[in-house]
């Protein structure tokens, strides 16, 4: 038995996935023998989709603490507090894109693999059915032969040779031999049945097989959307896009974890078959073929004496036997009994066909055929299945963690969004310095004039475009001061006419009302605004 595990050996992931600990839902151990029909050793694997299922739980737990902490804490509303936490949701989102790609490509990985691996066994199981068929219709046709069209042959052939009593005994001896012949061929196994139990095994792993690789290909492409779209609301900054894709990040961190129970119970209980495959092949096939036939197409070492060797010498030596004979009767029957020629032509022709079958069936039963095809299954499975098993857990955890990642910067980027929206929306449309109120005031001619500092510095450099409003009082002090100015040469100073007869207040007057309004940021870039008005019309006055 040493030397069967040359041409198998389990790989080392099974051995490693074999000593998990196997614990049933009483949690006590149980045996790690595989044994699908055993109720502890199926809740010891449903105990495991268990594990995945409470990791599922802390994980929702802790996204749950985290978002209550997110929406009791206040955040600081100052630009220098901001900076951070986009850089914070930015990193946030590359980390759980780049995640999910690898995720994804491990997913595909693993997914072809197994496939590949399902479809070796798969196709080990129709050859061996063909070849369990292949025997079965031998068997079966060389025992028909025998005893309908033999036994009809020999029946006319009696009563051509009825005068002569040597070829009667001839006849009869041959009988004997076929006779013989169908009893060596009753003692071999019955293939029907295995045949049977192959061809529904192959299929129903074929359908189950089709729809796990659907499945796993429609997740993974999920997942790859669920990311884009993800990282495309936040490049749009759309709230309704990206709490749209956190419902989905939950339904898809819950697809992750479950998948990772079943992948999970998958790769355990399929290596503790593939630790000892001979085991559980010997137990299943008891009661329908014996033990040693078992054992011999499982190892198929040349120590081992075939199990079909004693009936199958038994045929040809009476197949030979009787080929003897016809050629006798052949030589001396026919020239007294012409009509016997050809029923002894068709015996013969029989016994051709019956030893070519003979030589089919030889092949056929040989242990390297079906061995192969065992071998090339057991390496379908623990090799190529389980590996790609283990690939699509890892991608159950990877992408458990990159949907992790992204919920938990998305509420942050939908905070942030709201933030930077109810800073716009708390600006007075009525505030001069606001943008957006000189946007409407530019569109809507009907709007109270409302002339500011500001307003003057649309025109620079024209000297033509500065019509300050005529003064509502007295302005003897102005032409005074407007007379005195032309005196010397130069332009009238608007900036330094009193403020009466403007149409706004001076600036203190708005800093000091809106000073709570605006940020520092904002405050410092009206000021450097106002600052470069000023020294560009303090140049226009000098020109």
């Amino acid at each position: 038995m040493s030397s069967a595990r040359v041409d198998y050996i389990a790989p080392w992931w099974t051995y490693w996935l074999h000593n998990f600990p196997h614990i049933n839902l009483r949690f006590q151990p149980a045996d790690n023998s595989f044994q699908p029909g055993d109720e502890n050793y199926q809740q010891s694997l449903m105990f495991l989709g268990c594990v995945a299922a409470a990791g599922l739980g802390l994980n929702l737990l802790c996204l749950a603490v985290y978002l209550s902490c997110l929406c009791c804490c206040r955040k600081d509303e100052e630009e220098e507090s901001k900076k951070p936490n986009s850089c914070c949701v930015t990193w946030s989102a590359v980390a759980a894109g780049l995640i999910t790609c690898v995720a994804v490509g491990v997913g595909f990985y693993g997914n072809s693999e197994t496939n590949d691996g399902v479809y070796q066994l798969t196709y080990s199981l129709y050859n061996a059915n063909h070849t369990l068929g292949g025997v079965d219709s031998l068997v079966t046709g060389t025992m028909g032969n025998m005893k309908s069209s033999l036994h009809q042959h020999l029946a006319r052939l009696d009563e051509i040779f009825a005068t002569r009593g040597d070829y009667v005994q001839t006849l009869q001896f041959m009988q004997q031999m076929a006779d013989n012949v169908i009893k060596q061929l009753l003692g071999l196994p019955d293939w029907e049945e295995a045949k049977v139990d192959l061809a529904s095994i192959a299929d129903q792993t074929a359908s189950i097989e089709y729809y796990r690789w659907f499945t796993y290909l429609l997740l993974l492409i999920l997942d790859l959307i669920i990311c884009l779209l993800a990282c495309l609301g936040l490049a749009k900054q759309s709230r309704w896009l990206l709490t749209t894709m956190m419902v989905f990040g939950v339904l898809t961190l819950v697809l992750s974890w479950t998948s990772l129970g079943a992948d999970l119970a998958t790769a355990v209980g399929t290596s503790d078959f593939c630790v000892s495959p001979d085991k559980y092949v010997m137990s299943q096939t008891k009661g329908i073929i014996s033990a040693d036939i078992v054992h011999y197409y499982i190892y198929c070492n040349q120590t081992l004496s075939n199990p079909f060797q004693q009936p199958l010498t038994i045929f040809q030596r009476s197949l030979t036997t009787m080929q003897i004979q016809i050629q006798g009767l052949l030589q001396f029957a026919v020239p007294l009994f012409p009509t016997a020629e050809r029923d002894l032509l068709g015996i013969q022709h029989l016994l051709n066909s019956s030893e070519a079958s003979l030589h089919q069936l030889t092949a056929l039963l040989d242990c390297r055929g079906l061995n192969k095809d065992y071998l090339d299954a057991m390496v379908g499975v623990c090799y190529d299945g389980v590996e790609g098993v283990l690939y699509l857990c890892l991608f159950s955890i990877l992408a458990a963690c990159a949907f992790t990642v992204m919920l938990c910067a998305i509420p942050r980027a939908w905070r942030q969004i709201a933030c930077r929206e109810r800073d716009y929306d708390d600006i007075d449309e009525e505030d001069p310095f606001n943008p957006r109120a000189r946007r409407i005031g530019s569109q809507n001619p009907n709007h109270t004039n409302m002339h500011s500092f500001c307003s003057y510095s649309s025109s620079m450099g024209s000297q033509n475009s500065l019509h300050p409003p005529a003064p509502a009082v007295s302005n003897a002090p102005m032409s005074d001061y407007m007379n005195q100015t032309a005196l010397f040469g130069g332009n009238p100073r608007y900036e330094n006419v009193p403020l009466i007869g403007r149409g706004s207040p001076p600036p203190s007057i708005y800093s000091q009302q809106y000073r709570n309004r605006y940020s520092p940021s904002m405050r410092a870039t009206y000021l450097s605004m106002t600052e470069e008005q000023s020294r560009h019309f303090g140049n226009d006055f000098q020109a």
